[in-house]
């Protein structure tokens, strides 16, 4: 194991703070003269200005990595010739307050006592949900279970804005009031929410109730120490309709069967199964991905849902356009367990259009792998397709009514 490290200067900031979100971006100017974007956690650090010294982390981008490719700032050495200027945001200060719910503003990480990235220069203390300092902690001391509330589950974090905003679709073509939909993030991917770009997006347009962060992921509205509970708080806490459980950005992959990070979503199958929820999974699909193992039905979707989930999920998958695409991923399954293991649910796909229409109105590009909606049309069909068949759920409709 090793960690790079290397010392630079701040040469410019990057549009303001991102004090509601817990990040800063920064240009810096490294010792061998290169100029390069780095992430600073201003948990642990004042807001930079150009000039300051600052220790950088460079591990991955020396690695030429993808997960957690990017320099962050570990410390503050100082300025040029100064010392650092007094602290303008002390450590253990709620930076996301600005943006949580009234409810929840009370809810800062400052309170409570449970660490998060344990055993680390960068362990720091938040409120968590279940601990009795917490005001929610009475609903945690009783047996709750989610009462039936839709569980999609997915492997990348791309899945949610596309399900988000395809859930939106749905209601509006009902005309029905938007679903109150919790992002319940885990820490299979990126750990701190901050770093998500549609975290943020989804924030600003309103399409989110609230976030969720559990295990040693964190920054989000509610704080939580496993998946059971930070399950239970997005719909006791959070009161949502509906919970969209995925990593954050990045997702860890060796190519072998087991050695993959997204293996997680056969766990979260079994949580919201186990506490009374209705798990629905959205299956990874591509025709557009040069990769033999992510050629259709994904072999990470295969081995999620066939050995790691140990109880029953509603699986959409879609009728493809292209006869011979549909054929592929059927005998895909066939040769796996998933039919013995879950209920599959065969559907036409959204047109095209009506896709495109839903995804335009966020307002950012989506994509998974550097691919938008015209490039994969495939695993955006996948992902609407299971979240439709959530809505109907929600609606009592059942996920296998029209």
């Amino acid at each position: 194991m090793r960690i790079q490290w290397e010392t630079a200067v701040v040469t410019e900031t990057v549009g303001e703070p991102w004090s509601s979100h817990g990040l800063q971006e920064v240009r810096v100017r490294l010792g061998d003269g290169e100029t390069a974007a780095a992430l600073h956690d201003l948990a642990v650090g004042t807001p930079l200005r150009p000039g300051d010294e600052v220790l950088l982390n460079t591990t991955a981008v020396r690695l030429g990595l993808g997960t957690g490719g990017v320099h962050f700032v570990h410390a503050q050495l100082g300025r040029l010739g100064e010392s650092v200027d007094s602290p303008e945001v002390s450590a253990g200060t709620s930076l996301r307050e600005l943006e949580a719910p009234d409810r929840l503003r009370s809810f800062g990480p400052q309170e409570g006592h449970i660490m998060k990235l344990r055993y680390t220069s960068l362990q720091r203390a938040v409120l968590s949900v279940e601990e009795p300092s917490s005001p929610y902690h009475a609903l945690f001391a009783e047996s709750r279970t989610l009462s039936g509330m839709p569980v999609l589950i997915g492997e990348l974090h791309s899945m949610l804005p596309a399900a988000v905003c395809w859930l939106r679709e749905l209601a509006r073509v009902a005309g029905a009031p938007a679903p109150r939909i919790a992002y319940v993030m885990t820490d299979g991917g990126a750990l701190p929410l901050a770093i998500s770009g549609h975290v943020r997006q989804l924030r600003e347009l309103g399409w989110l109730t609230g976030t969720v962060t559990y295990g040693h992921a964190y920054g989000g509205d509610v704080e939580a120490v496993n998946k059971y509970t930070a399950l239970l708080a997005a719909r006791h806490v959070l009161e949502a309709d509906l919970a969209i459980v995925c990593m954050g950005p990045g997702i860890v992959g060796t190519g072998t069967p087991y050695g993959f990070s997204g293996i997680e979503a056969g766990e979260l199958v079994g949580a919201a199964h186990a506490l009374g929820g209705v798990p629905v999974a959205m299956a990874r699909i591509s025709f557009a991905d040069p990769r033999p193992q992510h050629r259709g039905l994904s072999r990470h979707t295969v081995v999620a849902l066939g050995q790691a989930a140990l109880a029953p999920a509603c699986v959409p998958l879609p009728l493809l356009p292209a006869e011979a695409d549909t054929a592929l991923l059927r005998e895909q399954v066939r040769q796996s367990v998933l039919a013995r293991r879950h209920r599959l649910l065969w559907e036409a796909p959204p047109p095209l259009e009506q896709m495109a229409a839903a995804l335009e109105a966020y307002g950012q590009p989506i994509t998974s792998m550097g691919r938008a909606l015209p490039d994969d049309p495939a695993f955006f069909a996948a992902i609407c397709t299971a979240a439709g068949a959530a809505y109907r759920l929600l609606r009592s409709e059942g996920p296998d009514k029209p």
